[in-house]
């Protein structure tokens, strides 16, 4: 391959308001940004979100994508580091670099012939029930909501949004903030109110009661998957699962994520850290094939990338080759 060389920074993002879920609040997307450009001068880019769920933090995500000096074959990546928010930047910069410099569309690189637009939720903070209830009263044009859970007292936030949205579809993420007592009443609360999904009820690695209950509304994987080799003990616990760049390490991988969910018979959700239009581009590829998107980080920015993303009315249009692919 023709000789590269690799920068990164890392980028503080505000919000434009807190975002709220059951583990803790942040008003800042903290995200790492890869570029890679070649002897011609295409240069491409990468964005990811070191994750503090899974040990990850921004300063060992700069450190580790400064010391790597290849290979940088996107196949080879995959062997070279383990999945993180590091492999996911540098895998999406060369998807990235390879689109710019055979002048070929990303998303044909990945083998999908056209990109149409796709309607991503839009996240509502976890709150008091009327709290949530206004947010979501607030934005009575979306019509796909997802709702972020605590446990005790989400009975009543379900309710409570549904009364103020009856005409949206919800989904509802829990974050593993249920407990096995939670469960069945929980999800029966969840149908109930109409609810489309159930997103991580239980925490990851406890969650063998989900294969013990009637699943009344489909549950889907967040934080108990994260690569393909994940999909295969999850059968019946789950329904569905959540790809995403930053948890498969790229997208590289999470394309033969996709395929061997869709084998298995699972659903797929396609999702994404809290981070910007170069983030959720990559996902657009993903998300030709999903069931539920989930690529709203863009929309909780106080200012996006330039050339980002067009999202209408919570339908989001394929990139701009200016920003990604």
């Amino acid at each position: 391959m023709t000789k590269l060389s690799l920068t990164c920074r890392s980028d503080r993002l505000a919000l434009k308001e807190p975002f709220v879920i059951s583990r803790g609040t942040k008003t800042h997307a903290e995200v790492v940004v890869v570029a890679i450009r070649d002897a011609a001068g295409h240069v491409g880019r990468g964005e990811s979100v070191p994750y503090a769920r899974y040990g990850e933090t921004v300063a060992d995500t700069l450190q580790t994508i400064n010391a790597y000096t290849g290979p940088f074959e996107r196949q080879e990546l995959r062997h070279a580091l383990p999945p993180s928010a590091a492999r996911n930047a540098i895998d999406c910069a060369l998807f990235d670099l390879e689109a710019k410099a055979r002048s070929t569309p990303a998303h044909r690189l990945a083998g999908v012939v056209e990109l149409h637009p796709v309607e991503t939720t839009y996240t509502i903070s976890l709150g008091t029930p009327d709290a949530m209830a206004g947010a979501a009263a607030r934005v009575p044009n979306l019509k796909l909501l997802k709702l972020k859970l605590g446990g005790t007292g989400d009975a009543e936030r379900l309710a409570t949004v549904r009364a103020a949205r009856p005409d949206a579809r919800l989904i509802a993420d829990a974050n593993e903030a249920w407990t096995d007592d939670l469960l069945e009443p929980l999800l029966a609360a969840a149908a109930y109110t109409r609810v489309d999904l159930i997103e991580q009820p239980l925490p990851a690695g406890d969650d063998d009661a989900l294969a013990h209950v009637a699943r009344a509304v489909p549950v889907c994987a967040d934080e108990s998957v994260h690569t393909t080799g994940d999909l295969q003990v999850l059968k019946n616990r789950y329904d569905a699962v959540n790809i995403k760049l930053d948890k498969s390490g790229g997208l590289t991988e999470a394309l033969d994520m996709l395929g061997k969910a869709r084998q298995l018979g699972f659903d797929v959700m396609v999702g994404s850290m809290v981070a910007s239009s170069l983030a959720a581009a990559p996902a657009l590829i993903l998300a030709q094939h999903a069931r539920w998107i989930d690529l709203d980080g863009p929309l909780l920015l106080a200012e996006d990338r330039p050339h980002a993303l067009t999202i209408r009315e919570g339908w989001i249009y394929p990139p701009s080759p200016l920003l990604w692919g």
